[in-house]
């Protein structure tokens, strides 16, 4: 029997028990999948159904080679894949060092396979994909957010799962000119090495990734949004500034804030009602003790031009209104065994199942009817600490703490929640602020922010590299508490500090929410229902003295200016998948220097922004990219592109450079 079949425009390859299969899956772009033994089941994970589309496909005695457009893919005798861009320039190639092809240059003595199916109790495996490393200069982008400094991943170990914090979405883009998306939503591992780059899906039953090639990063990102979606467009409350502490305990707190600021003059879209608002977690409605009447707020808020948003978890109490019922419908998850209790915060809980299209639609319809319907459009989705939990989406079957085995993608499943219900409404600019994503999140409304973070300039610094990297790993929307999440105390000069380079960064974020649990915590207003959980001190720009407060004040006016241009970025996240925050080489892939910088970064095409990420730091060192001018907002000095140079940050402001004339 032959190895090679051709089938619907795929190339198939089988050998022994495994079988690999080659297709187009958009353009310039090949989908590949293998498995052992068995049919292949048909699961899309992230990626969104194509067009049929006519490809090249060829076969001799040294092996086979399917084209798309730009990309071609060999595929050995032997089993070995390889990538080529449209210039025949090898871009990847499998790591694989055995002696199955004694012509291969590479053949080897240490049997170590390219695609290894490592065979588990249950009948999966774990999985192990190997590429060789053929550039040393090579540097990675995207993957998500994780809590380390380092823009490019090279060199590093990630995780492939859910935190606080950390955000999986694999999808990698390489300075080669090539972009790849593990498409497997398994619980697993990444490396990048200098010898080898490797992913790992712990169990799975089913090798499956996407690859792209492309000119410019700009062309394999908006390669990548086509087959796995973009964000709606942001609506106007997204442009501008959000107000948000840990937590504001009653409804006449909330209301005093947003009248405060009104009086105040200072611009501010949308407030927050943070967590344990409710009787019990599992009652999606407001705790009417210190919540009376949500219609009058939601009216008053209305007046004072302010959108309201509501914090939403989806842990059920087991002493709940709601507990029995869902229970007897199946609406929970289960575990393995023991207790059912996934997490015991505030009351023992289990979250609902949001994988059951029919629990999806009970949650929402309790969040319509005590929410949606009193004027509340916006939400924040909690996942309530998304370690805790996974799913294996074959045998429908969660697994909980210790026994994380399958994949992760929950989050995805939450934000489809409330998507499909508001759309469902009539709604078409969704946001749903949420806490992890993976690849596909963003095409359900993702505002995805980075979790409970320190309050360090080490912390900031780790945000930075996470937000630029969210970008290029498909979610446009992100975002970051100001000032960090832990700790921080309003009268400390030294916060105040950060604060304030804090509130400057978040000026040129995709969303600026101030957020955070102040020091010292302030005293519970009552005994019952969700007072029970403590509130931090107070947040709002003039919490911090009066010179903080003047800073603040001259960066929200900023932000307000700089209205119609973020509206514009949106617009390019929505149609291309383009990132909102950018690395410097996103827009200048010709400029070195710019694959080098990490600690500046493009606020869409024309702002070129330079944070400060250290204590006492008054001037820092900033590249301008070649080709044009670029003139700083605050002092109106001029820099010529393709120079570095040290600049003025006094604590009044960040520097940030506007992009002027081109230099002939």
């Amino acid at each position: 029997m032959d190895l090679f079949r051709k089938e619907n425009g795929k190339l198939i390859y089988h050998y022994d028990a495994e079988e690999v299969i080659l297709e187009p899956w958009g353009e310039n772009s090949l989908r590949v999948r293998g498995f052992k033994t068995g049919k292949l089941k048909e699961r899309n994970w992230a990626l969104l159904e194509q067009e049929y589309i006519e490809t090249q496909i060829t076969m001799d005695e040294s092996g086979a080679i399917i084209k798309n457009g730009a990309i071609t893919a060999k595929i050995t005798r032997k089993g070995k894949l390889l990538f080529y861009n449209s210039r025949g320039e090898l871009i990847l190639e499998e790591y694989a060092r055995n002696r199955r092809d004694l012509q291969d240059p590479k053949c080897s003595a240490i049997e170590v396979e390219a695609r290894e199916f490592k065979p588990i109790p249950g009948g999966d495996y774990h999985l192990t994909v190997r590429f060789e490393t053929i550039d040393q200069d090579e540097r990675i982008y995207g993957m998500g957010q994780y809590q380390q400094p380092y823009l490019n991943l090279m060199g590093t170990d990630l995780e492939l799962a859910h935190r606080n914090s950390q955000a999986s979405v694999p999808f990698a883009l390489s300075s080669l000119g090539y972009g790849l998306l593990w498409n497997n939503p398994g619980i697993g591992r990444v490396v990048f090495g200098k010898n080898i780059k490797s992913f790992e899906a712990y169990s799975t039953d089913i090798l499956d990734y996407w690859i792209t090639v492309g000119d410019t990063p700009a062309e394999i990102e908006e390669a990548y949004a086509k087959v796995t979606g973009t964000v709606p467009m942001m609506p106007e409350y997204g442009l501008g500034f959000w107000q948000c502490k840990l937590r504001y305990q009653t409804q006449e707190e909330l209301l005093e804030i947003a009248r405060e600021y009104k009086r105040r003059g200072l611009p501010l879209d949308l407030i927050v009602i943070d967590f344990f608002h409710w009787p019990k977690q599992g009652e999606w409605k407001f705790d009417p003790v210190y919540w009376p009447d949500p219609d009058a707020m939601v009216e008053e808020l209305k007046e004072l031009s302010v959108k309201l948003m509501v914090s939403i978890w989806p842990t059920v109490d087991r002493e709940s209104e709601n507990y029995e019922e869902m229970l007897e419908k199946g609406y929970l998850i289960r575990t393995d065994r023991g207790f059912r209790v996934g997490l015991n915060f505030q009351g023992a809980t289990i979250h609902y199942d949001a994988t059951n299209p029919e629990a999806r639609d009970y949650v929402w319809n309790k969040v319509k009817e005590n929410y949606y319907e009193k004027g509340v459009q916006v939400f924040w989705l909690d996942e309530a600490e998304p370690e805790y939990t996974a799913y294996d989406f074959d045998n429908y079957r969660y697994y909980q703490g210790s026994n994380l085995q399958i994949g992760n993608i929950y989050p995805v499943e939450y934000a489809k929640t409330f998507y499909e219900g508001m759309k469902a409404q009539g709604q078409e600019n969704i946001v749903n602020l949420i806490r992890c994503a993976w690849a596909g999140s963003q095409k359900y409304g993702a505002l995805v922010w980075s979790g409970d973070i320190a309050s360090s300039f080490e912390s900031m610094k780790n945000q930075l590299a996470a937000g630029l990297n969210m970008g290029i790993a498909g979610i446009p929307w992100w975002t970051t508490d100001i000032g960090g999440f832990h700790g921080g105390d309003p009268d400390d000069e030294a916060f105040r500090e950060l604060f304030v380079r804090w509130f400057q960064w978040g000026t040129f974020c995709p969303v600026m929410r101030l957020h955070g649990d102040r020091e010292p915590r302030r005293p519970q207003v009552g005994t019952t229902g969700g007072a029970t959980c403590c509130s931090g001190a107070a947040n709002e720009v003039w919490s911090y003295g009066e010179k903080v407060y003047e800073i603040c004040k001259d960066n929200l006016e900023l932000r307000e200016s700089l209205r119609p241009y973020t509206k514009g970025l949106m617009k390019e996240a929505h149609e291309k998948g383009t990132p909102v925050m950018r690395p410097l080489f996103y827009e200048f892939p010709e400029d070195k220097v710019c694959w080098e910088v990490e600690d500046q970064y493009l606020y869409g095409p024309d702002y070129l922004v330079a944070p400060i990420l250290e204590t006492g730091m008054r001037s820092r060192k900033v590249y301008f990219p070649k080709g044009f001018y670029w003139k700083e907002i605050h002092s109106g000095i001029n820099y010529q592109g393709g120079s570095s140079e040290v600049v003025d940050s006094p604590l009044e402001y960040m520097p940030v450079f506007f992009k002027e004339e081109v230099i002939v």
